[in-house]
């Protein structure tokens, strides 16, 4: 609108149309801030870049780099020498004239791999003739899965780039053929890494039972995509187990699923409904959830009641953050003592009878979440669900360059692989080699399971 138009409604003679032009102009400007406040509480990466803070002038808080008489960080000398070579001059490279023989020398290493190229194996499987089973049986090839030719070890490889490392499927198929001279289509990798996860699909639920007996738990989700329609991806983590799983639901019947109606640990998570539904030993609610809404509120709210509602709330969790920090240097009944003190400011602070809209909001939540806001002070948890975010991090990276999944079994195997990846990371294995082999004793289990089942099958047909 410009100046002569807004001159004209203020001159109207129709006051009442007037009124109703005022009106909708200010809808439209509220409807505005929402969008300008909700757009600030995404991920930075979603945000324009000219919204964004300009955070590159101004005086840094930390300098970069290591400080001031560190010690020194050099990469180690190799154990094994591959090769020697000697490095001599007949002539001076500047003026061309004859030099003496060496008088000084210094040794120096570098290091290298080699030009990598595919090799190929042929497999000559001799059929045996078993008196025992009477039938013809045959030595497992824990190289590659069933009628594959692909070995388990490339197919396991590029799984980990594209799973663990967010590489496009074009990327990896790039990789190959540059670096290794290995030809192969996207679609190719892709069925095999389903078949891969078909094959460890028992290692995937044997995750997941070790997720529902921990005594500690994270939890968290976020947005995915499935053939271009909404759904979820789901993360719930111990310290050594990771579990993921890709649903259409985000509602407590996924949570209920994954630990049962009853979990016998402490689960940490934030304050999404889904999880009010399950009962579990207890719940730690995280804290950064409370201090990033406290901060939200204050971009909107600027009244005396929020500040001192805040205020208040704000001391009372740093007063449990720092009774948690002290819990080793005091004694059994002073620690009580200050912890009850804690449940009394909190009880006094949902008396709190207020008018503002913020304030009745949160005093809404601290209730119902009562009981579930000190929990990290009775049992040996976080009261951040940092842990849980860490390894919903590499997911959301990988979300924005995969475009996540087109089908049902390729969300399987990214929720399948994923957490098989992610477990051997945070056990500090190798996760190539961990997943590798896994498969190759999934394929043993498998090739057994065939002359087993052919077993039962003619005891069944005897019967």
């Amino acid at each position: 609108m410009i100046r002569e138009e807004a001159i004209a409604i203020l001159d109207s003679k129709d006051r009442e149309a007037a009124i109703e032009i005022i009106m909708v102009l200010g809808q439209k400007a509220q409807k505005y801030d929402q969008l300008i406040q909700a757009d600030a509480a995404t991920p930075s990466g979603q945000r324009p870049v000219y919204t964004k803070e300009n955070k590159g002038s101004g005086k840094r808080n930390k300098k970069p780099g290591q400080k001031q008489d560190h010690p020194g960080n050099r990469r180690t000398v190799p154990e094994k020498i591959d090769h020697y070579r000697e490095h001599k001059l007949d002539y001076c490279p500047g003026c061309q004239c004859m030099v003496y023989p060496g008088i000084k020398a210094y040794t120096r290493y570098t290091e290298d791999i080699p030009p990598i190229t595919p090799e190929v194996t042929e497999h000559t499987v001799y059929q045996h003739w078993c008196p025992g089973c009477q039938d013809y049986v045959t030595a497992p090839i824990t190289e590659a899965m069933e009628n594959a030719n692909l070995s388990l070890g490339i197919v396991v490889l590029t799984a980990w780039l594209h799973y663990a490392l967010g590489i496009s499927v074009r990327n990896v198929v790039k990789i190959l053929s540059v670096v290794c001279s290995f030809p192969v289509t996207p679609g190719g990798l892709t069925q095999a890494w389903v078949r891969l996860a078909t094959l460890l699909q028992a290692e995937y639920d044997n995750i997941l039972e070790k997720i529902r007996q921990s005594a500690a738990l994270y939890a968290d989700e976020t947005g995915w995509r499935l053939n271009g329609d909404t759904c979820w991806l789901w993360v719930f983590s111990t310290k050594e187990y990771c579990y993921y799983t890709i649903t259409k639901c985000r509602g407590s019947p996924v949570v209920e699923q994954a630990l049962g109606v009853i979990y016998e640990g402490v689960l940490i998570c934030d304050f999404w409904y889904a999880y009010n539904q399950i009962q579990a030993l207890a719940k730690q609610r995280c804290y950064y959830h409370l201090f990033t809404e406290l901060v939200k509120v204050d971009r909107t709210n600027t009244s005396e009641e929020w500040k001192g509602f805040r205020k208040k709330l704000k001391k009372l969790l740093k007063d449990a953050l720092r009774l948690r920090e002290n819990k080793n240097t005091l004694s059994s009944t002073v620690f009580e003592r200050r912890k009850k003190r804690l449940h009394k400011r909190l009880e006094q602070l949902i008396e709190t009878v207020s008018k503002d809209k913020d304030v009745k909001r949160l005093i809404k939540r601290l209730k119902r979440h009562q009981n579930e806001l000190f929990t990290f002070l009775d049992h040996d948890v976080s009261p951040y669900n940092n842990h849980g975010e860490q390894q919903m991090r590499p997911a959301v990276i990988s979300r924005k360059i995969s475009q996540q999944n087109r089908s049902e079994a390729g969300a399987l195997t990214q929720a399948v692989l994923m957490s098989l990846f992610r477990t051997a990371l945070l056990q500090g294995l190798n996760s190539v080699e961990y997943v590798k082999e896994l498969g190759e004793k999934a394929i043993k289990r498998q090739h057994l399971q065939k002359y087993i089942g052919n077993e039962q099958d003619e005891l069944k047909m005897a019967a």
